[in-house]
C-alpha cells in the first residue's frame, strides 16, 4: 500500500514538473530551427496609429538588432527603394500573402513584418508608450517562423533633487515642466529601439552568430513582453 501511494505521489510530482516547465526556443519557434533563414528583408511597418511619422522612423531602428543576432539584413535604404519600385511599399498587402516575390527578386529567406498598434507620448506624465507586433515569415513556405509582441513604456520623467519642493504647488509645476521637456526632447526612435531590444532578445541566433544552433535549449519567455523602462 505504501509503495502504491509513493508511486502515485511520484507520478504526480513528475506531472507537475512537466506541466510547469517553461518552453525552450526550439519548442516555441521550431520553424526557425527547421528552415534556418540566413537573410531577412525588413518590410515597411504597418502603422495602425494616428502617429503618421511612426512608420518611417521605426523602420530604420530594426536593422541593427537583426544584424547583431547573426542575420544578413538587406540595407533599409536599398530595400525601401526596391519596394517602392516594385509597388510593394504597403506591407499590408503581403503580411498574410505570398512572399515568393521577395525570394525571387532579393533572394531573401524571410521577411520581417511589424505592426505598430500604439505609439503615444505623454509629455506631462513623462512617458512614451509603444505596442508593436513582430512577425517573421518564410519567403519559401510562408510559415510564421517567429512571432512576439512588445508593450513597452519608456519613463522619461525627471526627478526633482529638491525634496522640500516636491510636494509644493511650485515644485509640482516645476516637475511637470521638466517631464514635458524631457519627453519632448527624447529621440523619437528611442522607445522603438527599446522595444526591439526587449522583444527580439529571444530571437534564435542566425548563422553569423556564435550562438547559432546552440540556443535551442534557452527558455523562450512570454510571447507578450510588458515592461516599463527608465530613460
Amino acid at each position: 500500500m505504501k509503495k502504491a501511494i509513493a508511486a502515485i505521489v511520484g507520478c504526480a510530482t513528475l506531472t507537475a514538473c512537466v506541466t510547469t516547465s517553461q518552453p525552450t526556443l526550439a519548442d516555441q519557434y521550431p520553424a526557425m530551427y527547421e528552415e534556418q533563414p540566413l537573410s531577412i528583408v525588413i518590410m515597411p511597418p504597418i502603422n495602425n496609429t494616428n502617429h503618421a511619422e511612426a512608420k518611417d522612423y521605426f523602420y530604420t531602428s530594426l536593422y541593427h538588432p537583426l544584424c547583431e543576432k547573426g542575420y544578413y539584413v538587406f540595407p533599409p535604404e536599398m530595400t525601401m527603394e526596391m519596394l517602392q519600385h516594385e509597388s510593394a511599399y504597403d506591407a499590408e498587402l503581403f503580411v498574410d500573402g505570398d512572399l515568393g516575390k521577395f525570394r525571387d527578386v532579393l533572394g531573401a529567406d524571410a521577411a520581417l513584418f511589424t505592426i505598430i498598434k500604439d505609439w503615444r507620448r505623454d509629455n506631462v506624465g513623462g512617458k512614451i508608450t509603444v505596442n508593436i507586433d513582430y512577425r517573421l515569415r518564410s519567403t519559401k513556405t510562408g510559415r510564421t517562423l517567429y512571432g512576439r509582441e512588445g508593450a513597452i513604456t519608456l519613463d522619461t520623467s525627471v526627478d526633482s533633487d529638491d525634496d522640500s519642493n516636491s510636494t509644493s504647488l511650485a515644485g509640482l509645476i516645476a516637475n511637470t515642466l521638466l517631464n514635458a521637456i524631457s519627453t519632448a526632447s527624447t529621440d523619437k526612435i528611442h522607445a522603438g529601439r527599446k522595444c526591439n531590444e526587449h522583444v527580439l532578445s529571444n530571437l534564435p541566433a542566425g548563422r553569423y552568430s556564435e550562438s547559432f544552433r546552440k540556443d535551442s535549449v534557452n527558455v523562450a519567455g512570454s510571447k507578450l513582453v510588458k515592461a516599463t523602462i527608465k530613460k
